[in-house]
């Protein structure tokens, strides 16, 4: 795969994350306060260095989406092999809004 490959897969793994945070948030991203966290791993060989790189597919979309309410902490791992033999694996952190009753 290429890093376009990478960086392409880390912006669907944040479009599916927006989907569960929507989801969690009764159908809404009004309620984000902020996107804390990111950590992605990335398949990777030993020679490959450029994870961090693949990852600004998802965070760059945090910011497109958000602005500075998506702007984030990150940490970037490449790894041996992802279950499935994923390319990208994502997990993320938000603070949101409780609901107002």
């Amino acid at each position: 795969m290429t890093l376009e490959h990478a960086k392409e897969a880390a912006r669907l793994c944040g479009i599916n994350i927006l989907a569960q945070v929507r989801n969690a948030c009764g159908g809404t991203l009004n309620r984000v306060i902020h996107c804390l966290r990111i950590t992605g791993y990335v398949n990777a060989t030993p020679d490959c260095g450029e994870h961090a790189e693949a990852m600004d597919g998802c965070s760059m979309l945090m910011q497109d989406v958000f602005g500075e309410v998506g702007r984030h902490t990150r940490t970037s791992l490449g790894v041996a092999s992802l279950p499935f033999n994923a390319l990208i694996e994502v997990d993320a952190i938000f603070e949101i809004r409780e609901v107002e009753n």
